[in-house]
């Protein structure tokens, strides 16, 4: 019995899905919900828990983030979209680079139909509103609220034993590593 209930949930979420194939505007809403691109393009996505803002819908973020590139921004997609032709649009994403965390080479990995429809989607929302700010280099200093994303730091070197953890020593050797007993 389980397994049948189990198959009826898969059936209706893969009837929910929009079918890739001709670009549409369902599918381009489906393309930026599984995409990602409401987390950061979208102000208030998050925290809204997924809920979708029509008036905030892709028009960026002024919230920055910051790390050894720099402080970058989420574009406005919809600036983006509004004097290209889907053609246009395909070709934009096709060279798509930008400064981290934004994963472009996701975006240059999906289908040229996700991309149209993407397009076809954005072009719905209307009214296409400012710029978000503008990239600022490292440095230089940041007039927005911004999340800081580092690399880790690589612990600093032992010179005794207590420098480790439990079950660790300092090497021997003189590496300034720590490693197990």
């Amino acid at each position: 019995m389980r397994a049948y209930w189990l198959m009826c949930i898969a059936a209706l979420a893969l009837n929910a899905t929009p079918a890739a194939g001709e670009p549409s505007v369902e599918r381009g809403l489906y393309i930026s919900i599984i995409g990602g691109c409401h987390d950061c393009h979208t102000e208030g996505y998050s925290e809204s828990g997924g809920k979708i803002d029509p008036a905030k819908a892709l028009k960026g973020n002024a919230l920055g983030f910051q790390g050894p590139w720099g402080t970058s921004y989420a574009a406005n997609l919809r600036l983006t979209a509004v004097d290209l032709t889907a053609d246009g649009f395909v070709s934009y994403l096709r060279g798509l680079g930008t400064y981290p965390p934004m994963p472009q080479y996701n975006v240059r990995a999906m289908s040229d139909e996700d991309k149209k429809s993407l397009y076809l989607y954005i072009r719905t929302l209307g009214d296409a509103g400012e710029r978000a700010p503008a990239f600022v280099p490292p440095g230089d200093r940041v007039h927005t609220p911004y999340i800081v994303l580092a690399p880790p730091l690589s612990p600093p070197a032992c010179t005794r034993d207590f420098d480790c953890g439990v079950g660790e020593v300092c090497d021997p050797g003189g590496s300034g590593q720590c490693m197990k007993r």
